[in-house]
């Protein structure tokens, strides 16, 4: 290349001279000035012309030939491996290219690589070292030189076509179960059984044969799964659309039948995956049902579904069952100490004041955690009114007060919460060996603890109406006066909006119960009066009421006015008293640099998943999320970007 530039400076130089020489000539014998541009102009056109054919043949065998730079054998390998080479100059122009490109037909010398490809931006600014392109169906890795302007082309079609199909082939297991076919099926008979089998169990059926799944049936109401990455993001795409069809047929049929469904993904080990997969079918049952757990190796659980409020599934027969075990763990435990979640409220304390009444019955040294944590304000108000009552019967101590009682063989209850993050006795928990859970809110993926024994139903209304329901089956010791009872009522009265949300037969049927235990209904309904100044700071948040989509109303309350996370929970109940409006979320600040949502639905539209999507959690039909240094205004935008996820999800 160099000698042919050399060559060139040659001719050049020689044809100039001849021009000097011809204008001399010319001169002398022609004498004549119209003549000489006439020849000059054709010597210079023809030279031009040469120059630049010369020119374009030499940069064409710069920009492709590597064997005259590395030599052979280098050009040979880079060929063999499949790697292109190209160079640019300060403009991102590109002045060479190696042979791959050349035998590939790709030619873009003095074209600008970023408009070419622009996923090499991402290069020069430093965020990634290597990004992968598609050029004329061939699939490229490339990556830059550091400290100089070279960018490396590797083709990796062929191992990227491997890598997708060893993907799109790995196994899949999942587990669906019809929630409430036997309570819906037991006292049928047999051609009612027959047309619910042919409009719920058998569309499963075909549902996974026409997306070719393996699938053998368990139980009557269980099917066994086993599918493949490709036919698992298929069915995902559709929003695994046999939800859907079993909710709509099961209305037809005016029976309450849902499906849980868990997939278990991203592990070659067999075994794990079949652990996974059951797990993640109990944790689907424990939020309720009518939902999909996902689970893929190294990734959070996901969750699709949920669009419907949790019915009753516990019987009486299980409800026993929980109270034997309760009894057993307590008969071989040497004390008891009981957790709230922070600011306990009167459902919390209720049942804790309930299980503190059914330890007393068996003789075992019982405490609350109840000086550490929080108390709601109308909750310490009414536990100073009833002190008399309450101070001779249950210990309220802080959290390390309650440690040193810790032993090995103590027994700690949590109730109304499940999660350690949220809870009065985290760091006991962390110490304990011993731990039972009793909880009405949907299940987190993941406990970060080991209890003993779990017991959270997402269908009742109320912790206190679980604890409730195991007295009739422990000992007939355990009594209740007025206060314990009115608590535990005033519990169940808030977490159902007054018995207008999540209330089914059992509800009514442990309301009942309490009742008989002298709980005072207009006690309980003083305890939860506001004053005046709370009158006055709920009209003021209600003022700050926007509507959206035409039935969900926003409140976003002014960073100046700072209220409890009971009161905004207040609010968005009586603004969902409103005819029109399906849902509710109370955006405030709750304390220096924290801040809250507090959502409410009437059933149409689930704000557990909208919460959940933003790190929160809760019921169908109440949900809510705290955050730390962030601003009203930030919680906003994010509900809204999740609020029309929902919508476009839900509509799908």
């Amino acid at each position: 290349m160099i000698k042919k530039y050399n060559r060139l400076k040659v001719i050049i130089l020689g044809s100039i001279l001849f021009e000097l020489l011809l204008l001399f000539f010319s001169t002398l014998v022609f004498k004549a000035s119209f003549v000489l541009p006439i020849i000059l102009v054709g010597i210079n056109a023809a030279m031009i012309y040469y120059v630049s054919f010369i020119y374009q043949e030499d940069s064409k065998n710069s920009a492709y030939n590597i064997s005259s730079l590395l030599g052979e054998e280098v050009s040979e390998a880079f060929l063999y491996g499949e790697i292109g080479i190209l160079t640019y100059d300060s403009d991102y122009t590109i002045n060479w290219m190696s042979e791959l490109f050349y035998n590939r037909g790709i030619g873009r010398v003095s074209k600008k690589v970023t408009v070419w490809l622009p996923e090499v931006n991402a290069l020069f600014t430093g965020d990634t070292d290597s990004v992968t392109v598609d050029i004329d169906e061939k699939i490229y890795e490339i990556t830059r030189k550091d400290d100089s302007q070279i960018l490396f082309f590797k083709d990796i079609t062929k191992s990227s076509i491997i890598e997708t199909k060893y993907s799109n082939e790995r196994v899949v297991f999942g587990l669906i179960h019809i929630d409430n076919y036997g309570e819906s099926t037991q006292y049928l008979e047999e051609q009612e059984r027959s047309s619910i089998n042919n409009h719920i169990r058998q569309p499963i059926i075909d549902w996974c044969k026409n997306n070719g799944m393996m699938l053998r049936r368990l139980k009557s109401d269980r099917f066994f799964v086993v599918l493949n990455e490709s036919i698992f993001n298929t069915i995902a795409q559709n929003h695994f659309s046999i939800l859907r069809d079993t909710r709509r047929n099961s209305a037809e049929l005016d029976i309450s039948i849902t499906l849980s469904m868990a997939f278990s993904r991203g592990d070659d080990n067999l075994l794990k995956l079949d652990e996974t997969v059951n797990s993640l079918l109990e944790l689907a049952q424990s939020r309720g049902g009518d939902q999909v757990v996902i689970k893929k190796l190294n990734e959070e659980v996901k969750y699709y579904g949920g669009s419907s409020e949790a019915t009753e599934k516990r019987s009486r027969v299980r409800v026993r069952i929980m109270a034997n075990t309760l009894r057993n763990m307590v008969v071989n435990s040497s004390n008891v100490i009981i957790c709230g979640h922070k600011e306990m409220d009167f459902d919390c304390v209720g049942a804790a004041l309930c299980v503190s009444r059914i330890m007393n019955a068996y003789n075992r040294q019982t405490c609350i955690i109840g000086k550490t944590g929080g108390i709601e304000a109308k909750l310490s108000d009414a536990l100073l009114l009833e002190s008399d009552s309450l101070k001779d019967r249950h210990l309220f101590v802080t959290e390390s007060e309650a440690i040193n009682q810790l032993r090995d063989d103590t027994l700690v209850i949590m109730v109304d919460h499940h999660n350690p993050i949220t809870s009065n006795g985290s760091n006991l928990l962390e110490k304990a060996k011993k731990i039972a859970i009793f909880d009405h809110h949907r299940r987190i993926a993941d406990l970060k603890i080991n209890p003993t024994l779990i017991y959270i139903e997402a269908s009742a209304s109320s912790t206190s109406e679980l604890m409730a329901e195991f007295v009739p089956y422990l000992s007939n010791k355990i009594n209740f006066n007025e206060a314990e009872a009115t608590i535990m009522l005033a519990g169940m009265i808030i977490d159902t909006n007054r018995f207008t949300v999540r209330t089914g037969t059992r509800t009514f049927d442990a309301a009942s119960l309490i009742r008989k235990w002298g709980a005072d209904p207009i006690l309980a309904d003083s305890y939860l009066k506001d004053s005046y100044d709370e009158f006055e700071l709920k009209n003021q948040i209600v003022s700050y009421s926007k509507i959206y989509y035409d039935n969900i109303v926003i409140v976003d309350v002014d960073e100046k006015i700072v209220p409890t996370r009971s009161l905004i929970s207040q609010c968005a109940d009586r603004i969902l008293n409103a005819r029109e409006i399906e849902a509710v979320f109370v955006i405030s600040k709750l304390a220096s640099n924290k801040y809250g949502i507090s959502s409410r639905s009437k059933g149409e539209i689930n704000v557990q998943i909208i919460m959940e999507a933003m790190h929160g959690g809760g019921h169908f039909s109440a949900a809510a999320v705290q955050r730390d240094n962030t601003s009203v205004e930030e919680l906003k935008n994010e509900l809204l970007n999740k609020i029309q996820e929902y919508l476009q999800e839900d509509n799908k």
